[in-house]
Formats: C-alpha cells, structure tokens, sequence
C-alpha cells in the first residue's frame, strides 16, 4: 500500500482563502463594524466631567436658594419667546428690588449654561436687554459669554480631546490644517472665525486647546468677536414684545450693524493680506 502523499499549499493561494474569508466575514451583518466602537472618554476623564459638573451645579443651586421663596415657582429657562416674554414681565420687579442677587443669578446660569452646552443662551441675551436696555445688557451679555466660553475652553482642555476627535474628525482636522497656517497671524483669524459663522462658537470652544490656541488668544478673540451677535440679540430684547420668533432678529437694519461692527473688527485681517500679497 502507497505511503500517502504529504499536500502542500502554495503560499499565496493560502493567502487569497484567508482574504476571502475576512471579506465574507465583514459582509455579514455581525461582522459590519459600527462607525464608533465605544465612547472615546475614559472612566477617568468621565469621572472628571461629573465633578466639574457637580461642582457647577452646587454653586448654581446654592445661588438659587438665596431668592426669595415666591419666586421660586416661576423660576424656568424659557424655550419660546411667549416663555421669554412671561418670564420678563417676572422679573422686571425683582430685578429692581434685588439687583445684586439678580445679576449673581444671572451670571451664573449663563455661564453654567455656556460651559455645558446648554442651548437657550440666546434667550438670556434677549432677556437682558429687555431688563437692563442696550448698553448695560450688552456689558452683561459679553461678560458671560465670554466667562462660559473661558470654562468650556479649560473643560475640553481637561477631557475635550476624544471626544471632539470622535464627534467631529473632519472638522478637527480642517481646524488644526487652518490654525498651523496662520500662527503668525492667530489673533486675527480667531477674531474672523467669531465675527463670522465659518465655524460654530461651539466647535470653537471645544476645539481650541486642542489644537494649541493660546488661551490670551481665545480670550481676547471670543470677547471682541462676540459684541456684534451680542448687540443684535440684546437690541431685539427692547422690542420682545414685537418679536414672534428668534428667525426676526435679523432684519435688514440689524444686518447692517453687524456688518459694521464686523467691519471693524476683521479689519486688521485684511490688512494685513493686502500686504502678503503686494
């Protein structure tokens, strides 16, 4: 009886099954891959979250029980204009009587909402315009801003990094390619990214420590950049009662405004192209 034949397997056609094999496995529906495997934060950098935000909110609630025990039913973030124009009519009075536990508690919701990416800022910059008129409510409303975009930019500098990477890759990547392009000039086009809607103040808080932003930059870039949005909210506050919804802030005559103020501002920035290229 013959000695059976010992069978060998070329290399390459071993190679061509298993690449056939992996393939039919990433067809199947098991093998698919979701586009994001798990949350990019660590337990550690969640844990981190929880506790500034805790820390937030204790300050916020204790601020909160100074009021008077009457107003506390009233007391919501409005969602709607006809929510904004109640909740100003309840407040004109207290604000008055108890000026300076109204703008502690102010400040610290805007702020609180800035830095956890609350959405309803807008409405609190109407409400002090309504409340307070054009110049103090626009002092107002740049100070807070500015303060709560400020503690975003240290919070994602803390644990910002995945998860930007992991909600916005893309953007990320535009972003850092365009800063490393004008370092010499940062100042400048920090100012233009807040002037104008290139890019969401969101993203823009969020994404600037990690792409090496210093902070005296952003800070003095989102304080100068925010004042003509700033104006066209808090100049609509004087007239909430003719208001039906947050899309008739930008009529033509607030258009132009911003445009002027914007103007000035960015003008720096042109400048200074004009040059490059001369």
């Amino acid at each position: 009886m013959a000695a059976p034949r010992n069978l060998t397997v070329d290399p390459g056609v071993g190679r061509l099954l298993k690449d056939e094999e992996n393939a039919k496995e990433d067809d199947s529906p098991t093998g698919k891959k979701p586009k994001f495997e798990k949350f990019p934060l660590t337990k550690w950098e969640v844990a981190a979250a929880l506790s500034v935000f805790l820390i937030f909110s204790t300050g916020l609630f204790c601020i909160y029980l100074t009021m008077p025990a009457a107003a506390y039913g009233k007391l919501k973030l409005p969602r709607t204009i006809s929510d904004l124009r109640m909740l100003k009519d309840h407040l004109m009075t207290y604000a008055q009587d108890y000026p300076a536990q109204f703008i502690l508690g102010y400040c610290s919701t805007y702020i609180f909402m800035q830095t956890f990416m609350i959405p309803g800022t807008i409405f609190m910059s109407l409400l002090a315009g309504a409340l307070f008129g054009v110049f103090r409510g626009l002092l107002l409303v740049v100070f807070n801003a500015t303060a709560g975009a400020s503690s975003c930019f240290f919070l994602s500098k803390l644990i910002g990094r995945p998860l930007v990477s992991w909600l916005w890759p893309e953007k990320l990547r535009f972003f850092q390619a365009e800063i490393a392009k004008r370092r010499e000039r940062l100042l400048n086009y920090m100012l233009f990214l807040r002037v104008t809607p290139t890019l969401p103040n969101l993203f823009i808080n969020l994404a600037s420590p990690i792409v090496d932003i210093p902070f005296h930059i952003f800070l003095s870039a989102t304080f100068l950049g925010l004042i003509p949005a700033s104006y066209i909210t808090v100049r609509a506050g004087l007239a909430l009662g003719d208001l039906k919804s947050i899309k008739d802030l930008y009529d033509f005559k607030t258009l132009t405004v911003l445009f002027l103020i914007g103007s000035l501002i960015i003008f720096p920035t042109l400048l200074k192209k004009k040059r490059i290229y001369e």
